[in-house]
This record gives structure tokens, sequence and C-alpha cells, in this order.
């Protein structure tokens, strides 16, 4: 009796935060100056930081789960830090994400990144140890290079896309792991680092 009451007093919590989440969403983005389009629906609170000279756009139907809304472990707050482009299309659908975008991200359409997966644009430190001892020239002369995620591409939970990566449309990224070279459309990558396990058979 005790387990049903409280089961059913979760579910009204969990009802009633949907609620919230949805505005404090579109409250976010918009103190961001990021524009949501329709269909976007949020479960949890975000971290979103845009910096003056950071550019967001965001396509329709747009679906994050954030924190504990995705009950696969290592959850963490869905992360946007951006202080260069970054482009999302229609139909993505992130949870416990991490993206941090200093020059240039791009998501096409319908894509799925699984849970606690990151994706990196930049180096974040200069390999030169003496360089690294000055963190203002660490940051600035860190390697930052694109990255391309095309259309219908699904990623495993818990992976990490580094700089200068494109996955090409419609391929698969295995869980747990770590993509350091571009991925070739219809194709299944997995491992540290990623590497080909098989091609998609496309009807």
């Amino acid at each position: 009796m005790v387990g049903l009451l409280f089961k059913g007093l979760r579910k009204i919590v969990n009802i009633s935060m949907s609620y919230i989440y949805n505005p404090v969403g579109h409250l976010i983005f918009f103190l961001n100056d990021v524009k949501i389009l329709r269909g976007f629906s949020v479960a949890g609170f975000m971290k979103v930081h845009v910096t003056r000279r950071g550019r967001v756009r965001i396509g329709s139907n747009f679906k994050v789960n954030s924190g504990n809304h995705n009950l696969i472990g290592r959850q963490q707050s869905t992360i946007f830090w951006v202080e260069g482009d970054l482009s999302l299309g229609d139909n993505v659908g992130m949870s416990a994400t991490a993206i941090i975008c200093t020059h240039n991200i791009i998501i096409g359409n319908n894509v799925t990144i699984g849970g606690n997966t990151v994706i990196y644009d930049t180096d974040f430190h200069n390999l030169d140890p003496l360089l690294r001892r000055n963190k203002f020239i660490d940051k600035k002369s860190s390697i930052k290079l694109p990255v391309v995620i095309e259309d219908d591409v699904f990623i495993g939970a818990h992976s990490t896309i580094l700089k200068g990566v494109t996955i090409g449309h419609s391929s698969i990224i295995g869980a747990c792991s770590v993509v350091t070279k571009s991925v070739p459309a219809n194709e299944i990558w997995g491992g540290n680092p990623a590497k080909f396990i098989k091609s998609l058979h496309v009807q």
C-alpha cells in the first residue's frame, strides 16, 4: 500500500514538474538570444551559456532530457557552451549531452544523441607545455576545427566527438566511443578510438 502511494505521488510530481521545465527552458534560451521553433520540449533543467559573439540556431521539434531524466546512469545536465556558431536541424533529440562550441558545430536533421555524450570542437589547451603556462595564450592558441554531424546519425550513450570530425549521414556511433576522425555515411563505428565495424545496408 505504501509503495502504491509512493509511486502515485512520484507520478504526480513528475507530471507537475513537466509544466515547469518547458517554460524555464524557453526562458533560458530566450535570455541567451536563442530562438526556439515549434515542438521544443525539455525534461529537467539545462545549463546554457551563449557569449556575445556566440550564435545558436535550433530547428523544430527539439527534444532534450537533462539530468536524471534519462535513467541510464552517469546523468548530467544538458549543457550548451557556445562562443562560436552552433546549428541544430529539425527533429534533434539528446539526453544529458554537453556541447562545447568555440568555433563551429553543425548537427543535421533527425539526429539522436545518446545520454552523456560530449561534443567538442576544440582541444581546450595548447599542445605546447610552455604556452600552457599562460592561461590566456593557452586558450587562444588551442586548435579549433568544425564538427559536422549529418542527417539521421545515431550516437550511442557516453560517446565523445572531437574536433574536426564529420559523421556521415545515417551512420551509427557505438556506445562509449571516442570519435577522433571522420566517419563515412552509412557505417557503424565504435571503440576508443572509434574504428569501422561494418557498413549499413541502405534500403
